[in-house]
């Protein structure tokens, strides 16, 4: 009964070797993110190891000095109504491919997620060229919209996703009572599938608030963000700065990846007790 509970000496030895090949790739992949994070606490202004003592300046640069702190002031406010416009946009879309009757659902699907698949730099050049025939280049307007056109996407895919598993007879059931469909969208839908919703709209924000390709092509200056200022930075002057921003872009895309896994199970939990 030992044996088979807990498997074999030879499953188990698999199974061990197995979880030592995951933990091996899983280092492999974050180690050059855990080399260069000790490098952001150097008392020096240069990369090596080892370290000739530990400081806090480099954050103190990043943290007070108007250059650093108006980037990021420009990357969260564009990053935040990014996160808006592609939250309604892709929240909407999103029900509209759900409904059984629509046309052409694969074809539309395969359009509105392009923009994850094309290389950023081409999409840059294309919306480089059509802003420029519009009037939108070096604007926090024609920022805002590309970036909207990357993130909405995720939110679209991530919806869906949530709307697959929808009952749709509890929308039958509301429409039969007499209730009109705004109040069947924020009575039965939104609160079912608010947790996709949020990682859609965490999702579009990281997309926003990390991208630096389309930021080099279309913002001037005074649009400069925290990517495009760090990238700037790596061409003008090294300065061990430029690791503490990235030390902090690291640890807000940790938690919410961590906050985007703690709503993807708890959707999964919503929809088990809803099939149960």
């Amino acid at each position: 009964m030992a044996a088979s509970a807990y498997g074999s000496p030879i499953e188990k030895g698999w199974r061990y070797l197995h979880r030592l090949i995951c933990a091996a790739v899983l280092l492999f992949l974050i180690a050059p993110i855990l080399v260069i994070i000790p490098l952001s606490f150097n008392s020096v202004p240069f990369f090596t190891y080892p370290m000739d003592g530990l400081s806090l300046r480099w954050y103190e640069e990043f943290f007070l000095t108007e250059r650093w702190q108006g980037a990021l002031h420009n990357s969260i406010f564009v990053a935040s109504t990014v996160t808006l416009l592609s939250t309604l946009l892709g929240t909407l879309t999103a029900v509209g491919l759900s409904r059984p009757s629509f046309p052409c659902r694969a074809a539309v699907i395969s359009l509105l997620i392009s923009p994850m698949v094309v290389p950023g730099v081409i999409t840059a050049i294309a919306i480089y060229f059509f802003y420029a025939d519009i009037g939108l280049l070096n604007s926090y307007a024609g920022l805002i919209l590309a970036h909207t056109m990357l993130a909405t996407p995720f939110v679209v895919v991530t919806v869906t996703a949530i709307l697959m598993g929808f009952d749709t007879s509890l929308t039958r059931a509301a429409a039969g009572l007499g209730a009109p469909p705004i109040t069947v969208f924020f009575k039965i839908i939104l609160p079912l599938i608010l947790p996709g919703l949020t990682s859609g709209a965490l999702f579009a924000f990281i997309t926003s608030f990390d991208e630096v390709v389309v930021a080099l092509f279309v913002a001037s200056p005074e649009q400069r963000t925290l990517p495009k200022v760090m990238y700037s930075g790596t061409r003008e002057q090294i300065s061990p700065t430029i690791i503490a921003a990235a030390t902090v872009l690291i640890l807000l895309s940790v938690v919410m990846l961590i906050t985007i896994e703690l709503l993807r199970q708890r959707s999964e939990r919503l929809r088990g007790i809803r099939k149960t």
